[in-house]
């Protein structure tokens, strides 16, 4: 009996010419982890759990936790500040109930820009967006889009990630929520009975990254994330080569998450009640969007 996707391995490469990434992976939209695109980073020597507690220790960070998926008051919220020494502390005594995420050092830390060296291997690379990921051992990010349908360059720091990918051209057989860019299936123990259309997938793809290297998440693909250890990571966007994908992510964050937000806040569960019917309505193929 199914109890699993069909996941394929993703390719490790070391030096890539950028001819053979582009045509290999970028234009494709095939994720690839690259070993050697942080390699020349003083952040990898320099960035661990006792240099941010020692250098930003007391700035005040916005942590969320598992309501932020959920209908209600915290929805798509941060849901407390505390200080950032504080919060690396509860990560660190492993409880994986409470995250930061793009935390944007840019405008936050904005010294540690220049630990950062953004190689020419694309162009398009954002200026102005250096996100940040913090999370304990043990800790998930659901199934999800990145909204402003930007390529992602994921870096890890500190120890392991593992990574479920899946093609956007599956966003019908994920039971996409409309108006969101999310998922609420577990697609690392799919309930085939309770969501039949997911064995109609054709592939997915999974992969650990370790400390140092650094994953390719082409725009639009699915991803769940899963912490093997209490680490922290680094996301450099870079813009879509096709100027409607552009536009698409524009849409999505300036009208899709608006009314998604304005209908949770009039509707709350009702609303999230309505997404969840509606995407089966879309899997069965029984509506359009």
């Amino acid at each position: 009996m199914k109890d699993k996707l069909n996941l394929l391995p993703v390719d490790r490469v070391g030096d890539i010419s950028t001819e053979e990434f582009t045509n290999k992976y970028f234009v494709p939209h095939v994720p690839v982890v690259l070993r050697d695109f942080a390699k020349d980073w003083p952040a990898l020597k320099k960035w661990n759990f006792d240099y941010f507690k020692n250098t930003y220790g007391n700035n005040l960070v916005k942590t969320y936790d598992s309501r932020f998926i959920v209908p209600g008051d915290i929805y798509m919220s941060a849901s407390k500040l505390y200080k950032f020494t504080d919060f690396l502390d509860i990560i660190l005594s492993h409880d994986a109930t409470r995250k930061m995420f793009l935390y944007n050092i840019k405008q936050e830390c904005p010294d540690l820009i220049k630990d950062v060296i953004k190689p020419d291997l694309v162009k398009g690379f954002s200026d102005n967006f250096y996100f940040m990921f913090f999370a304990a051992k043990g800790h998930e990010t659901h199934l999800h889009i990145d909204i402003d349908m930007s390529h992602v360059f994921h870096t890890t720091f500190n120890g392991k990630k593992r990574f479920i990918l899946v093609p956007e051209n599956e966003s019908r057989n994920l039971y996409r929520h409309p108006f969101t860019v999310r998922s609420y299936i577990d697609i690392d123990k799919p309930d085939f009975n309770k969501y039949p259309k997911l064995k109609d997938i054709k592939k997915g793809w999974e992969v650990t990254i370790d400390a140092g290297e650094t994953l390719f998440i082409p725009a639009g693909v699915w991803h769940s994330v899963y912490y093997e250890d209490s680490t922290f990571s680094l996301a450099l966007r870079c813009h879509h080569q096709d100027i409607s994908r552009r536009v698409h992510g524009l849409y999505n964050l300036l009208v899709m998450q608006m009314v998604d937000r304005l209908a949770n806040s009039l509707c709350g569960t009702k609303w999230f009640d309505w997404k969840e019917k509606r995407a089966r309505v879309l899997a069965e193929g029984r509506g359009g969007l």
